[in-house]
């Protein structure tokens, strides 16, 4: 890798991390809504999600949210939102990334991380199982709400 690279929990939203936030989610999803100075203050405030930065050499170029919760079958995580800039893919930024929030997620006493990943998403899916994620033989149901 070259540069310095950096992850930091985004604990406030200035006006060039929310600028980075809306330039990075369209990389991931083409139907996400605009990402704005509200809806990110809404979701670092809340106390479930913890949203991760990647700078390199200052420059935010990833970010991660791991969202925890409470079960019956114990507390738990999940990987949302991973992406990182297309000029940096391949520096080791979606590694660090998840790393740290399983380690955040150790911290926090639970007892799995889940994440989900499209199968033709092959690069992203060989680096989660690297990093010691197993795939499961389960079937994910999305029913999509409208306000």
């Amino acid at each position: 890798m070259t540069g310095t690279l950096t992850i930091e929990t985004l604990t406030s939203a200035t006006e060039q991390e929310v600028e980075a936030l809306a330039r990075l989610i369209p990389q991931l999803s083409t139907s996400a809504k605009a990402i704005d100075q509200v809806a990110v203050a809404r979701l670092i405030d809340h106390e479930a999600t913890t949203v991760l930065l990647a700078r390199l050499d200052g420059r935010i170029v990833g970010t991660l949210t791991l969202a925890t919760l409470p079960l019956l079958t114990g507390f738990r995580a999940r990987i949302e939102d991973v992406v990182v800039d297309a000029a940096a893919r391949g520096l080791g930024v979606a590694r660090a990334l998840t790393d740290r929030a399983v380690a955040i997620a150790a911290e926090q006493l639970c007892r799995t991380v889940d994440l989900t990943s499209r199968p033709s998403r092959e690069a992203a899916n060989r680096l989660y199982e690297k990093a010691g994620f197993e795939r499961r033989d389960s079937i994910v149901y999305r029913r999509t709400l409208e306000p």
